[in-house]
């Protein structure tokens, strides 16, 4: 291990974010070891790693960050240095069936691992960060103007919001309280590839590809800030590295589109890359009965993060949805996998065995 400057434990790093920020942690700093925790739960799909799986400065670990016991363990086996907090249960509607998971690994898991990163780092902080991955979703709803900045008052209005909400108040309580180094990110939705297709645009990729409804929450004018993956990993990064002990930084895409219109400028692209008529996507357009305590709008101002440490958004909105469309019609085996449920035996065959 000592041929490593830092052992950066990734939580959730099998998922759609988190795939994307280890991939470009492994690939960008050599001399750092990566060690992938994650539950392998629906959306966790080791298929998203295929390509770095086998290098020399990245481990996997399945295992469960409620479990108090193992995460020490893990800290000890590993000689953690620093933690990048990912794995979360994201899904609002699912967290409107099932709170209780979302507590359990909302809450209960970003306590564990608070816990284990200071009893293992307790004889000195110094030179160690406790970096926790949340969402705009916790400052609640905006009406038609105004942002979400880091002053913004928490208002969460579902299980899973108030889940996340209350992960960050355990962040900086554990800060406040024990000194534990830290710094948290609130983003706002994001797209790009390897995304599991219960959201948004992946379904609607795949809805249209197979001419199935594309189903609208209420009258489709909900507003979302929507950023690329690849520089959501790219803040990350930049925070981990550069962010200030304590602080919060918000990550937008300056990017606001009412759901309907985004779903219809995808609608046009998807029919030019299958060679559709146009307006044939559109038809299948179907307003649903709205989810309860549906937030009307999230904006996010990311003025602190481009000010204070230099990142800004890489990609116009249009350029990232295209890049996005043609990743998920190059590789619809990966999605036939994620919607068929086969990719779950992807570990079974690469791990199993190891």
């Amino acid at each position: 291990m000592s041929d490593f400057s830092k052992h950066i434990l990734v939580t959730g790093g099998a998922g759609f974010i988190g795939s994307h920020v280890i991939r470009l942690l492994v690939h960008k700093y050599p001399d750092y070891h990566i060690i992938n925790l994650d539950k392998l739960t629906y959306a966790g799909n080791l298929e998203n790693l295929k390509d770095i799986q086998d290098a020399p400065n990245y481990t996997f670990v399945k295992g469960d960050i409620t479990e108090a016991d193992f995460i020490l363990e893990l800290f000890r086996d590993h000689d953690i240095t620093d933690v990048i907090h990912l794995a979360a249960e994201s899904h609002v509607d699912r967290s409107i069936l099932n709170p209780m998971e979302f507590i359990m690994t909302n809450v209960v898991g970003t306590v564990v691992l608070l816990n284990a990163a200071k009893a293992y780092w307790s004889s000195n902080f110094e030179g160690h960060l406790f970096y926790h991955v949340s969402t705009d979703e916790v400052y609640g709803s905006l009406g038609e103007t105004g942002f979400f900045t880091e002053q913004t008052s928490y208002d969460p209005h579902s299980p899973y919001s108030a889940s996340k909400a209350s992960s960050d108040h355990f962040v900086r309580a554990y800060h406040d309280t024990y000194g534990l180094p830290v710094v948290i990110s609130n983003c706002s939705n994001n797209y790009g590839s390897h995304q599991f297709p219960e959201k948004l645009i992946p379904l609607f990729i795949h809805n249209i590809t197979n001419n199935k409804a594309l189903p609208v929450y209420g009258d489709g004018k909900y507003t979302r800030d929507w950023l690329w993956v690849n520089d959501h990993a790219r803040a990350i990064d930049v925070i981990f590295h550069t962010g200030k002990n304590g602080e919060t930084y918000n990550i937008g895409g300056f990017n606001e589109w009412q759901n309907i219109d985004l779903i219809k400028v995808l609608c046009k692209v998807m029919d030019t890359k299958l060679n559709r008529e146009p307006g044939y996507s559109e038809k299948l357009i179907t307003y649903v009965k709205d989810r309860p305590g549906h937030d009307l709008r999230y904006a996010i101002d990311s003025t602190k993060l481009k000010e204070e440490l230099g990142w800004e958004p890489s990609l116009q909105f249009e350029e990232g949805l295209e890049k996005t469309v043609d990743w998920y019609l190059a590789n619809e085996e990966w999605l036939n996998n994620v919607t068929s449920g086969n990719y779950k035996a992807y570990y079974e065959t690469q791990y199993a065995q190891r």
